[in-house]
């Protein structure tokens, strides 16, 4: 995601709610079904671009299909089903027009990642407004969303050859965000998950399998654990890994050191988190994470027509201080993270989740991982005014082509580096 380095203080605290615990002696009421309007993301649905870009790769039928057929439901444990199938049918339907299998839908480039994105919100709009005849609680409603996220964005789908000599390698992206400022936005590390999804790359040592899954640009969902609930069974078992995200304009960066701090700007449901990144057991949490990456392979590698950094740069309050200070090199001993060299959204923060993960599970020494960085994927000359744009043009999907060849590059040549 675009790269964002908050100063300490500019937007202000976030406050965290307590959730109060029912008394011992009192039985919780009997919870009643309810129906909750469509949220913050899903509200953009309705302006022009989204419904074009649904309209023009076919998956304007998505939203409506999943209504039709909740609405011949007749249980609870249907609807659980109707929504497992329609979301892995969705991230698969992504997944294949990205590669190149199946119809197109229409004339939208198959490279593109928007679809997904405004056909899942389609989906859970739907959900969240359905009231069927035998009744929904929240926590069911609630369940329903959870597993529509988990399967329409491929988390759950993540699978392994057991053939020998087979590397495997994990890659994350994400949703598009900052859409108040520009709906049309596409981000270049959902679409390389898509693209990459299941693919076979060649290396000097063999191949290796990519999987991939795409994240959401919200903090609540980091707070209550997506990234490690996701990532802890694979973590283990795979030869490498990297999360990715869009950074700065005009350059890859290999980001070399992670802090654990929530800098506040605002996510895709408008809501800021200004403070420590929330993790198990923080007596043992520490300020930073670092790369296992081969950031020097990769940084001297010819991998494609945008440069690659080593970034090294932090924002530190150092030992004993109270002011925030920039470190090009790194962070200080005992010092306290105010941001990453990826900043401090939630690109900084899921490269702190899952490097912090693979510390936890023992795997610092033999996990390379961390986290890449692409440029900022960018519409052609005259077409970036928002109210008077289009929502694709020439040089805008190349920018995309090239970004997503460019990480499936870096990937390979992080593979080869990781004997």
């Amino acid at each position: 995601m675009t790269y964002i380095r908050v100063r300490l203080g500019t937007l202000g605290v976030a406050a965290v709610l307590a959730g109060l615990a029912t008394p011992p002696a009192l039985a919780a009421p009997a919870e009643e079904p309810t129906a909750a309007g469509p949220t913050v993301e899903e509200q953009r649905l309705d302006r022009a671009a989204p419904q074009e870009i649904l309209r023009r790769s076919g998956f304007d039928a998505v939203a409506p299909e999943l209504a039709r057929t909740l609405g011949k439901v007749r249980s609870y444990a249907e609807a659980e089903r109707v929504v497992v199938r329609q979301g892995s049918r969705l991230w698969q339907r992504a997944v294949d027009r990205a590669q190149g299998r199946g119809p197109a839908g229409g004339d939208l480039s198959r490279d593109d990642d928007r679809p997904l994105y405004w056909a899942r919100l389609g989906m859970t709009r739907e959900v969240r407004q359905w009231e069927p005849e035998f009744g929904l609680t929240d926590a069911q409603r609630t369940k329903l969303l959870t597993s529509i996220e988990r399967t329409s964005r491929g988390q759950d789908t993540i699978r392994y050859s057991h053939r020998k000599g087979v590397k495997r390698i994990l890659v994350t992206g994400f949703d598009p965000f900052t859409l108040d400022r520009d709906v049309r936005i596409s981000n270049p590390s959902g679409a390389t998950a898509l693209a990459l999804d299941g693919t076979v790359i060649n290396t000097s040592d063999g191949p290796a399998r990519i999987e991939t899954a795409l994240f959401p640009v919200r903090w609540q969902d980091f707070t209550d654990g997506t990234v490690e609930r996701t990532l802890r069974p694979y973590l283990p078992r795979v030869d490498l890994f990297t999360t990715v995200s869009q950074g700065r304009v005009g350059r890859f960066d290999i980001e070399r050191t992670n802090g654990a701090w929530r800098g506040g700007f605002p996510d895709n449901e408008n809501l800021s988190r200004t403070e420590t990144i929330p993790v198990n057991d923080p007596a043992s949490q520490p300020q930073w994470t670092s790369t296992t990456l081969p950031y020097k392979d990769i940084v001297a590698a010819s991998t494609g027509r945008f440069p690659v950094y080593d970034n090294t740069e932090v924002t530190e309050v150092p030992a004993g201080g109270s002011d925030p200070v920039v470190r090009p090199q790194g962070p200080t001993p005992g010092s306290t993270a105010r941001a990453g060299g990826g900043g401090n959204y939630l690109s900084n923060e899921i490269a702190y989740r899952a490097t912090l993960l693979r510390d936890r599970l023992g795997l610092c020494g033999s996990l390379p991982g961390g986290h890449v960085h692409t440029p900022v994927l960018q519409f052609g000359t005259g077409n970036t005014d928002p109210a008077t744009g289009t929502v694709t043009d020439p040089q805008f999907v190349q920018n995309r082509l090239d970004i997503i060849a460019q990480v499936r590059e870096i990937v390979r040549v992080a593979a080869e580096a990781s004997r």
